[in-house]
């Protein structure tokens, strides 16, 4: 059997072979404390699980939606995206996907082409770069150093642009080191690539989940000009403990959100209708167990940094 060249040289997900590791021992008996995917160990708050019931109940997750969502949803997200981002978008510019993961993956297929760059600062989320290569586009690592908090530089931006440079990712909170960049790191870094042309990949998925006083900025929400040029991706996973109900989504420039909706049309059709009429109320109903588990992961937090810091040889950030 002959694989095509793509399939030959994807790296498949350590996160997710780690994760099945930590499974298998956990069946075998072994006591594990799994630190492999970005889950919550909370079940869904109840007012979102009564709402998708309520549409299977209805009839209403019985049949296919439209590609981009249900326009409830999209409007739950525009309205989502004014509250925390302060911008106003118009429902052409949202697509809702199967995870933010796929929302990536999309973006990649219609914004790469071949020699396309794609600046990414290391360490970085693993499929980053596969969904990259995957897209014909070539990754480029920028060291985030840890004696700067694990956060790059325009500087460093600027030695990694070529004129082949078409975008550049940005998770903050980052995933895996937690890095949350400032107000003033991102209008640098936004105003920078604003200069260059550079597409800004904004993946905010962890925007809700920060402690002990810090916030979160968009590099959306700083300027008109910076707005346009950035695409977030965002979803329901980690702020409302929803991972395995696959609802992400994407907004920005409506001509690249369009070839998203075209791309996702001949892969998926659309993400599950029940799942997004769960992520209706999760955007829009009682947000009090919200709170309630970022609570709790800021207590366990700031229980375990300490120990961990005692540990010989650990340095932690």
């Amino acid at each position: 059997m002959v694989l095509s060249k793509r399939a030959e040289k994807l790296e498949p997900s350590a996160t997710l072979a780690a994760s099945a590791k930590a499974k298998a021992l956990a069946d075998q008996g072994v006591d594990v404390l799994s630190l492999t995917v970005g889950e919550p160990d909370f079940i869904t708050p109840k007012n979102i699980r009564q709402a998708a019931i309520a549409a299977i109940e209805s009839g209403k997750a019985s049949f296919y939606t439209a590609t981009a969502g249900i326009p409830e949803l999209k409007q739950a997200i525009l309205a989502y995206m004014k509250e925390f981002y302060g911008a106003d978008y118009d429902s052409n510019q949202v697509i809702v996907t199967d995870g933010a993961k796929f929302a990536l993956y999309t973006l990649f297929q219609a914004l790469l082409d071949e020699e396309d760059e794609v600046l990414i600062p290391v360490p970085y989320w693993v499929s980053y770069a596969e969904q990259v290569r995957l897209a014909e586009g070539t990754p480029v690592f920028v060291e985030a150093k840890q004696a700067a908090d694990f956060k790059v530089s325009v500087a460093q931006l600027e030695a990694a642009r070529t004129e082949h440079t078409k975008a550049i990712i940005l998770n903050s909170p980052a995933n895996p080191t937690g890095a949350i960049y400032s107000k003033e790191e991102l209008t640098a870094i936004g105003n920078w690539a604003v200069e260059n042309n550079i597409w800004i990949i904004a993946d905010d998925i962890y925007g809700r989940l920060v402690y002990n006083g810090n916030t979160f900025t968009s590099i959306a929400s700083l300027s008109e000009e910076i707005r346009k040029q950035t695409i977030v991706i965002n979803g329901v996973s980690k702020t409302y403990s929803m991972t395995g109900w696959r609802i992400g989504f994407a907004v920005g420039d409506a001509k690249i959100i369009k070839a998203m909706v075209d791309i996702a049309s001949q892969a998926t059709s659309n993400p599950p209708a029940a799942s997004q009429y769960a992520a209706v109320e999760a955007l829009t109903g009682n947000q009090e167990s919200i709170e309630v588990m970022r609570q709790a992961f800021e207590e366990r937090l700031n229980k375990l940094y300490p120990l961990i810091a005692a540990i010989p040889g650990f340095k932690v950030t």
